[in-house]
């Protein structure tokens, strides 16, 4: 099914491109209505990007949900150790401001206008919002609030607390949850209970979802007299079903179910949140996580490291049933684990120099030796997902790649861009042979075995790093780039150091891991790839990407109708990025490795497009009780 853009000439296209702007992109959005699929005029339980809702007006709750007992601790860390999230300490509870380092999972104590179906790829469905109204023209969405949703603190959630917040966040919020309302001109409440929100004609069908179902709303009323970005530990008073209970900065956060939580019977609520208090403990270093798990202190656990898991799983709890290990299968999200390359420093400026850098690192021998075969080898921005480009373009991938021919490198027109491939002895010499004529070819030179540039400049790279375990994995890696005659080391920081160094993009390599929605949106894409995103502190963007042909890729995103429009635009998007090599892919697994004390039960199969233990899961009194473990 063909995209139809090839009615604009190259000229024009090019034109768009180079404009990098969604002004400039307009003119593709004129014959283009935002959430086509979706009736306007009309009272809306649910919406999606391309109108498809799997569940009714009379649907009770979401199939993978669970009328179970309420009750227990659902005590664990945070997992997302190596990588962009600061999650082993925390200063502060605001976690919508880019100041401070916030504990995760505070999105719980807030609810947003609509809640995601987990089992379905776009689908949301109303929460704090009873419906929703579509204007003839598409750019406004009327909102009714229900009568019954309160903060904690007892007051009624309003039409003019959710207008203050959205406010608030496209002001004062941080990046991520900013750049979502770009395109909202206003949010006004025309009564108690009535949100109009309205839109310039230039927002997806995506964004809209995203606001609407992860944009938090906070009371206009606590506020007054306080900073939107403080960053102090005061509690800040939400609607959803948790709240912030006992704490120590730094050290744990606890979050109490509430038994008052006015939404326990909406449909999209009943059937999880089953436990009464969230605890999650925050550890300096790995190692430190793990002993704390094997005494039972942490209760749950996802590993992450591969050695790990295949070799230190042997203490008694384990041998003698008490903890259970299990393999669940990964969200069917597009996904990306990584080196960002530093574009913004000029010794990264050529393709052929960062695609050289990537030759050197030699997956094969790595994941025999150090990762037991657990990996397969990353190629995409877009992993594990239909969106990652295959083979040769298709026609409709071409159809909007030859009016940037000129403007793109010619590999983008071949087989899809791989990652080096290596015999996986340690020793294959041809990993410096490819390197080295690229070296050569992106104008670097051997000086007294040293790589330098035309003036002489030697090459050095610095691999930022927070936690040790990527030593063992980056030390075959930079020994190779030493080999090449490059100045390369690993250099290892606190947490916070390393929080501050990625958002003022203080780095030459960093691995990072991300995750999209199974359909992005246009504001996700252009926090992580567009030129908008490339100098903002605290964006995504940390390659610094900053390419005319990439902007009018994301703008053709963002103007998908169908699902397979959508599939093509991402799929030449994924083309021209890994032709660039901005980022050095890694290795993805296909399952998520977990362990837990056995106190716990759950219902097959998982929701295909998010793993939320800590909300499906639940106590089991009985097998708490053979463990001799108490509520």
């Amino acid at each position: 099914m063909s995209i139809g853009f090839n009615r604009f000439t190259r000229r024009e296209f090019i034109k768009l491109a180079s404009a990098g702007t969604a002004a400039a992109m307009a003119g593709l959005a004129a014959s283009r209505p935002t959430l086509a699929a979706n009736p306007t005029g009309k009272l809306l339980h649910g919406l999606s990007a391309f109108g498809e809702l799997k569940y009714g007006t009379d649907a009770r709750r979401f199939s993978y949900a669970v009328d179970a007992p309420k009750g227990g601790t659902f005590a664990f860390s945070p997992s997302n150790w190596a990588f962009n999230q600061n999650v082993q300490t925390f200063n502060t509870l605001n976690s919508f401001v880019l100041k401070g380092e916030a504990p995760p999972r505070m999105e719980l104590c807030f609810d947003t206008l609509m809640a995601s179906a987990w089992d379905e790829p776009d689908a949301i469905y109303g929460l704090l919002a009873e419906t929703v109204t579509i204007s003839e023209d598409r750019n406004e969405y009327r909102f009714r609030l229900r009568q019954e949703a309160r903060f904690t603190d007892g007051n009624k959630v309003t039409a003019a607390d959710v207008a203050f917040s959205l406010n608030q966040l496209k002001a004062n919020g941080h990046p991520q949850l900013a750049l979502d309302l770009v395109n909202l001109e206003e949010a006004r409440a025309e009564a108690e209970l009535d949100l109009v929100l309205r839109f310039n004609g230039k927002q997806s069908a995506r964004a809209i979802l995203a606001i609407a179902s992860s944009a938090p709303v906070f009371s206009e009323a606590w506020f007054k007299g306080r900073a939107f970005d403080d960053t102090g530990l005061e509690p800040i008073p939400g609607s959803g079903p948790y709240k912030v209970g006992r704490f120590q900065a730094g050290l744990f956060i606890e979050y109490e179910r509430r038994a008052d939580y006015w939404g326990a019977e909406q449909m999209v609520s009943r059937g999880i949140d089953h436990f009464d208090r969230l605890r999650i403990d925050f550890f300096q270093e790995r190692t430190a996580a793990f002993e704390a798990f094997k005494k039972g202190e942490v209760r749950w656990r996802e590993e992450f490291t591969s050695k790990v898991w295949a070799t230190e799983y042997v203490f008694p709890a384990v041998v003698d049933g008490r903890v259970k290990r299990a393999e669940f299968s990964s969200e069917k999200l597009p996904s990306l684990q990584g080196w960002a390359v530093n574009t913004r420093r000029r010794k990264f400026a050529n393709p052929l120099t960062r695609q050289a850098i990537a030759t050197l690192f030699d997956f094969e021998w790595t994941n025999r030796n150090l990762f037991y075969d657990a990996y397969a080898r990353s190629h995409s921005m877009f992993e594990k997902s239909d969106l990652a480009a295959r083979g040769k373009p298709s026609p409709d991938e071409l159809a909007l790649l030859e009016p940037l021919r000129d403007e793109l490198d010619p590999t983008v027109f071949g087989e899809a861009v791989t990652q080096n491939v290596t015999d996986g002895s340690g020793r294959d010499r041809s990993l410096f042979r490819k390197a080295d004529a690229l070296f050569e070819k992106a104008g670097w030179r051997k000086e007294n075995s040293v790589l330098v540039d035309e003036s002489g400049e030697p090459l050095a790279i610095e691999v930022l790093i927070r936690s040790q375990v990527f030593e063992r994995i980056l030390g075959p890696y930079t020994q190779n780039m030493r080999t090449m005659g490059i100045n390369a080391t690993i250099r290892l920081v606190d947490p916070s150091q390393f929080q501050s160094r990625i958002e003022t993009f203080d780095f030459d390599l960093v691995g990072l891991a991300f995750s999209f929605e199974a359909n992005p949106t246009a504001e996700a894409l252009k926090r992580y790839f567009h030129s908008s995103s490339a100098r903002q502190n605290g964006s995504s963007n940390y390659p610094g990407i900053a390419d005319p042909a990439i902007d009018a890729l994301i703008g053709v995103v963002e103007k998908a109708q169908t699902r397979e429009e959508l599939v093509s635009a991402v799929r030449a998007l994924d083309r021209v990025l890994r032709a660039g090599h901005f980022w050095i892919p890694n290795w993805h697994a296909a399952n998520h490795r977990v362990a837990w004390w056995d106190m716990f039960a759950w219902q097959e199969p998982k929701p295909d497009y998010a793993f939320p233990v800590e909300r499906l899961w639940w106590y089991d009194t009985a097998k708490a009780a053979r463990l001799g473990q108490g509520q």
